[in-house]
């Protein structure tokens, strides 16, 4: 199933990391390569790119703070093959995929494409904790403040802050 813009909103992609990256550049230099990644992506054009959050490691541990942001991309995809799109970014970023909540060179989560509801295949849509994270919310308020939660029914932005 292709993925409709014009009826299905904004794009939203969640970036993460917590370790340097492969070459030694600090965890927020990886996510910039990543934003720019992101914007490279055939058929896709980064919108929006809210601020760098510094935020603690969710569930809290002894790990380095993350820095969190969320960009809004537009354009037109199906969602395996953006998630497959999203996974290759990470994988050229030296992220090794252990156990859960383990430190990261790069994280990019699949939020939501606009309305779009998918229980299955992978990904799940809406991204099935992103409502339940702050750092996934304050930077979403920031680039998608109207961005209504298909399945709550919502605007997300409300639970942030």
């Amino acid at each position: 199933m292709k993925y409709d813009p014009f009826q299905a909103g904004p794009i939203l992609v969640a970036i993460g990391a917590n370790l340097p990256g492969p070459d030694g550049a600090p965890a927020l230099e990886t996510c910039r390569r990543a934003a720019a990644a992101l914007d490279a992506l055939p058929g896709l054009r980064l919108v929006a790119l809210s601020r760098w959050h510094r935020t603690p490691p969710d569930p809290p541990s002894d790990q380095p703070w993350f820095v969190n942001a969320v960009a809004r991309l537009e354009g037109a995809t199906d969602p395996a093959s953006l998630l497959a799109a999203l996974h290759a970014i990470e994988a050229a970023s030296g992220r090794a995929r252990s156990v859960p909540n383990a430190a990261r060179t790069l994280d990019l989560d699949l939020i939501a494409m606009g309305g779009l509801i998918r229980a299955t295949p992978a990904p799940i849509l809406p991204h099935p904790r992103a409502h339940l994270r702050p750092f996934v919310l304050i930077p979403l308020a920031e680039v998608a403040p109207d961005w209504i939660h298909p399945i709550l029914g919502d605007i997300i932005a409300r639970g942030a802050g």
